[in-house]
């Protein structure tokens, strides 16, 4: 780009028209050359008009970036409808919009909406429930499965759950003495993480989801000799709307995908005891 249209000396009329001769051009006031073209050009002043024109549009340029910016939701994520499109991908746990669950039956979250959405969160909330350490307890195991499964499914898998959770061998294996507290001095460890979901199916009133989670499963405590230990599962619930809410009409369970495990030093006894009794679990809601 050039400084200016005629390369800062006024045109050709510093020249005489036939002569050969070269004129001199005696500055004026008015900056007329005495009859011979226009006055010459300032090089600093044509200098700073175009550095002025080029700050500007680079200002600008950075203003539209800014503001189209500010116009996105920060997250990379095209923002999605409550169902996705495609349920045969699984659709990344990103915020949507709308409110956490807000009801509470015996500690699990319930009033999750009629949607694919709400079907994975129901999925996720149920997963953490019937993993938890209340269904070593005969009292808390009868409200986690009377509030996750349909009264059916209820009634059927109550007797058989008792007789898993009440077995002296499964129990002593395990740790827990035959009333299904931990020893003295220990903290017992039951807790589920769910690291996503996914719909397989859906039909409005019925929903097939599945679950990919972690547990911490054991006893802290000093001189444990099941010593607090991860693991990775997949569930895959067939839910149901019964009464404005999903509820488990059946599930199967299956071990993995495991990742490899970290370098990171295991926690002591007091540490992980400390943890658990520390740190609450999540309402999990898409």
């Amino acid at each position: 780009m050039s400084l200016s249209d005629d390369g800062g000396y006024g045109g050709d009329s510093h020249r005489g028209p036939e002569t050969g001769q070269t004129r001199t051009r005696l500055p004026d006031n008015d900056g007329e050359g005495y009859g011979y073209g226009s006055a010459r050009r300032s090089r600093t002043g044509l200098t700073s008009r175009n550095l002025i024109t080029i700050v500007g549009v680079i200002v600008l340029l950075l203003a539209a970036i800014a503001f189209a910016n500010r116009g996105g939701s920060g997250n990379s994520e095209s923002p999605s409808n409550d169902s996705p499109k495609d349920t045969g991908a699984a659709q990344p746990t990103a915020p949507t919009g709308t409110k956490p669950v807000t009801g509470k039956n015996g500690g699990i979250a319930t009033g999750f909406p009629k949607t694919e959405q709400g079907a994975e969160s129901a999925g996720a909330n149920y997963v953490v429930a019937l993993s938890s350490g209340g269904m070593y307890k005969s009292a808390q195991r009868d409200a986690i499965v009377d509030g996750v499964y349909t009264a059916s499914a209820a009634a059927a898998r109550k007797e058989s759950l008792r007789k898993v959770y009440t077995d002296p061998k499964f129990l002593g294996r395990i740790g827990l003495k035959p009333d299904g507290n931990a020893p003295e001095g220990m903290t017992f460890v039951s807790r589920a993480n769910p690291a996503g979901t996914k719909i397989e199916k859906f039909e409005g009133t019925t929903a097939t989801v599945t679950v990919w989670y972690s547990t911490l499963f054991g006893l802290a405590g000093q001189g444990s000799q099941n010593p607090v230990a991860e693991s990775w599962y997949t569930s895959t619930m067939q839910l149901q709307w019964v009464n404005g809410d999903w509820k488990v009409a059946g599930f199967t369970q299956k071990a993995g995908p495991a990742p490899i495990g970290s370098d990171q030093t295991a926690a002591t006894a007091k540490d992980m005891s400390k943890a658990v009794q520390g740190f609450g679990g999540f309402t999990y809601a898409r």
